[in-house]
């Protein structure tokens, strides 16, 4: 009996398996099935990437029941896609995902309009074609070693190349957009023509649309997380039109001048992505997780949006001023064509976007709730938006200890220092080039020294320590240690004690 298709690229290859996986496949294989790994783990074997998780499809077999029989002798098995025929297995420290091959059709909008069929006696090729790139249709056959590759994925992988399987399958799920842009972000893959005809297709006729912001925004996270350099796939969002339709706010950036003597590497999109790429360098550096390694996804996620959002303010607030004074705004030269041919005859000029951190906050806002509904995480961004210049300008100012305490009751120190310092190697100023950002380690230098790197100074006296000397709980209590806090803050009370003394002195208690 055959499971699959004899293909015509085969190539034998060792990929490291768990000895219980292996042990499971031996057992397959005695009740006449084979199992055959597929999806991400191949391709991120045949890239040279260490593999992480392993779905097995086993094929030979009649049904589902079969399947859970046998598996069961291992471990736990838990039907975590029944309709889809997956079952989780968790057998000692492992975690595996088994499946039976399947052919979907499209019967309705959504992720979830589709008519599952599985069914173990269908070849690896028709199994395989339900998935988006060639990439990811191949398939280890444990048993023998061989890779199976029945849409040319082997070819694609050695020229670095991501292409659709199939016109119709591809168009069926739209979130196939999403993924080629993170794909070929995070392996560095050209997307062939072909295929990015074929999502600018599907974007004009607006298939994104039916898209649940939740499907997005894991596509997102990944774009941002997984990969060294964020800026390809953004750059794939812009050039096939997803900014523009879907996201007006980070769109707005292209074409917007910035003065060359701060930015000589081009106008604020070109150094958004360069920022990004930073931000990206700098949370995958071996430095910063041997410092950090308890930082979450989450955090780390965070300063990456703060990061791509750091100069939304931009397009409403640059300004260009011509010799002789006058000062046009930007966005009036976006509607107005001869305003902007008549600036090429007046340079020099000077450009500038007075307040953009500010005004970045609400485009950072709309911009976020575009992607997800985490009310706080959103919150989170916002002030490390607001206050990204602050390292650079503390720095110049050489800023007293107050004003670094009263920056740590607005946002984490450290978390902006990051955010400023990509900032500032996103751009290609011989100072940037050489990597060294004096203005965020003078900053995270006081603050380590002030002990508010991380938070705020703890205040020195509570409601409590007001009921201790004898006062009622009242209004006035807020009153009173807001006014002590701001003493403490501003350096003028240097311990507890001092803090009561002040009270019992001013309060006559």
């Amino acid at each position: 009996m055959k499971y699959y298709q004899p293909i015509s690229q085969q190539k034998r290859q060792e990929m490291k398996l768990p000895e219980s996986l292996i042990k499971i496949t031996r057992y397959l294989h005695a009740h006449d099935a084979k199992a055959i790994v597929v999806g991400g783990a191949v391709r991120d074997m045949l890239l040279g990437l260490p593999v992480k998780d392993y779905d097995v499809e086993v094929y030979g077999l009649h049904n589902l029941k079969q399947l859970e029989e046998i598996l069961s002798v291992f471990g736990s098995v838990n039907h975590v896609g029944k309709s889809f025929g997956v079952m989780k297995l968790k057998v000692e420290n492992e975690e595996y995902d088994f499946s039976f091959p399947r052919t979907e059709q499209k019967v309705g909008r959504g992720h979830k309009g589709f008519d599952v069929e599985v069914d173990g006696a269908l070849s690896f090729t028709e199994a395989a074609r339900r998935r988006d790139f060639t990439v990811n249709a191949l398939g280890y056959d444990i048993q023998t070693g061989e890779v199976l590759d029945p849409f040319g994925g082997l070819q694609d992988i050695q020229y670095k190349v991501l292409r659709h399987i199939d016109d119709n399958t591809f168009v069926e799920d739209p979130l196939r957009i999403y993924r080629a842009v993170q794909f070929a972000a995070r392996f560095g893959l050209e997307v062939a023509e072909e295929t990015a005809r074929l999502c600018k297709q599907m974007i004009a006729n607006d298939l994104l649309d039916e898209l649940p912001k939740e499907r997005i925004y894991i596509e997102w996270e990944k774009l941002l997380l997984k990969s060294s350099r964020p800026s390809i796939g953004f750059e794939l969002m812009r050039e096939w039109g997803i900014t523009e339709r879907y996201f007006p706010e980070l769109h707005a950036l292209v074409g917007v001048p910035q003065d060359p003597e701060y930015h000589p590497e081009g106008d604020v999109w070109v150094h958004t992505m360069f920022s990004i790429d930073a931000m990206a360098s700098i949370l995958g550096s071996e430095e910063f997780g041997m410092r950090n390694e308890e930082w979450s996804k989450k955090r780390k996620l965070k300063l990456l949006f703060a990061e791509l959002c750091h100069d939304f303010g931009k397009p409403v607030t640059t300004t260009i001023e011509l010799e002789g004074g006058e000062i046009i705004q930007w966005k009036e030269l976006q509607c107005n064509q001869s305003i902007s041919e008549e600036i090429q005859t007046k340079i020099p000029y000077s450009i500038r976007a007075l307040g953009h951190e500010t005004a970045g906050i609400e485009p950072t806002r709309s911009f976020m709730y575009r992607l997800t509904r985490e009310h706080d995480f959103i919150k989170s961004i916002l002030p490390l938006v607001e206050h990204h210049l602050k390292p650079s300008q503390f720095y110049r100012q050489q800023a007293k200890a107050g004003a670094i305490r009263r920056l740590a009751m607005k946002v984490n120190i450290e978390e902006l220092v990051l955010v400023a310092r990509a900032d500032f190697l996103g751009r290609t100023t011989k100072e940037a080039v050489l990597g060294e950002y004096k203005a965020g380690d003078w900053l995270l230098e006081k603050a380590e020294a002030l002990q508010v790197k991380q938070k705020p100074s703890e205040p020195f006296v509570t409601g409590k320590d007001l009921i201790a000397l004898g006062l009622t709980p009242s209004c006035q209590f807020k009153k009173i240690l807001d006014e002590v806090y701001d003493l403490q803050v501003d350096g003028e009370l240097s311990s507890r004690e001092e803090a009561l003394q002040y009270i019992q002195r001013h309060y006559r208690i």
